[in-house]
């Protein structure tokens, strides 16, 4: 059979690989009603957004994972910005994987020896959340960099922004590993393959500790930035609320002695002016002591 260009077939002992990479609908039509496969899940396999499941037919398997994107902007945390989907169709004869990225580990070679189309399919899942690892040392290592910034530097550089895409990306990656989880639990695996199968669970739990660890400090990183740039507004309201302190006796003093009224006795004192200044410096000196006796400054 004649492939198009984005569909390749490599033919291995006991079983046969068709790999697709961007596919097209018109030509999926095609396939699909070759090797006999289901139009609902067909369409599942060609969305982008599309959750991991698993399902069992009558003649195959049908299972979606989705691998995180080598590089991801900054700004960005939803599930199709961050992973690409890649599809299985696989029995005993033939596994066909469907996905619209090109992923390197899809690229290295496979072991020419692999019998079993559930080794093969193992082999790609544990490839899959290999790519998990990467992101997940570098969101943990920047909560790390934040949190000597904010602590230790300039605390005005952190971007409350950017500390909430931060917090997205890794609660979006978690929970996604969280459905992966859920969907592996579903699969049923022969006995010869039980070890290898186990090994792919320990590793995708492993990554679920790990991004909740991140996401927990993140979380708490950015209560931390909230409850200090709190504190810096209250300290400036509190500098704010002292000088008011001082300064409204003073405004009220002299908003007495500016009335123009004509009988005033104290604007015929002679020591008038500067009366009315030891009087104020004494109701500085008065709320300056009950400040500190308060132990507010």
């Amino acid at each position: 059979m004649q492939y198009p260009e984005q569909i390749t077939e490599k033919a291995f002992s006991g079983f046969t690989w068709i790999h697709i990479i961007n596919p097209d609908l018109q030509n999926m039509e095609r396939f699909a009603e070759n090797y006999n496969l289901n139009d609902y899940q067909l369409t599942d396999s060609l969305q982008p957004g599309h959750l991991p499941k698993f399902e069992y037919q009558e003649k195959y398997r049908f299972l979606i994972l989705r691998a995180l994107l080598p590089k991801v902007p900054e700004r960005n945390n939803t599930v199709g910005q961050v992973s690409g989907k890649i599809s299985f169709f696989y029995n005993a004869e033939k596994v066909i994987t469907i996905c619209r990225h090109h992923f390197a580990f899809m690229e290295k070679p496979f072991t020419e020896e692999m019998k079993s189309t559930e080794a093969f399919v193992i082999e790609i899942m544990s490839r899959i959340f290999q790519t998990y690892d990467a992101p997940l040392k570098q969101l943990s290592d920047k909560v790390d960099n934040i949190e000597k910034i904010i602590f230790l530097r300039n605390f005005s550089r952190i971007s409350l922004e950017d500390l909430y895409f931060h917090k997205s990306k890794t609660r979006v990656i978690k929970k996604l590993l969280q459905i992966s989880q859920s969907v592996l639990n579903q699969i049923k695996i022969e006995n010869q393959h039980q070890t290898a199968f186990q090994d792919v669970k320990d590793q995708l739990f492993g990554l679920i500790l790990g991004y909740e660890e991140t996401m927990e400090n993140s979380i708490n990183l950015l209560n931390t930035y909230l409850s200090i740039n709190s504190r810096k507004t209250n300290d400036v309201m509190k500098l704010l609320t002292i000088f008011s302190a001082f300064f409204l006796p003073l405004t009220f003093i002299v908003g007495v002695y500016g009335m123009n009224f004509k009988y005033m006795p104290e604007l015929l004192w002679k020591n008038g002016y500067y009366c009315a200044l030891s009087f104020m410096a004494i109701v500085c000196i008065a709320i300056f002591i009950w400040f500190r006796k308060r132990k507010i400054m």
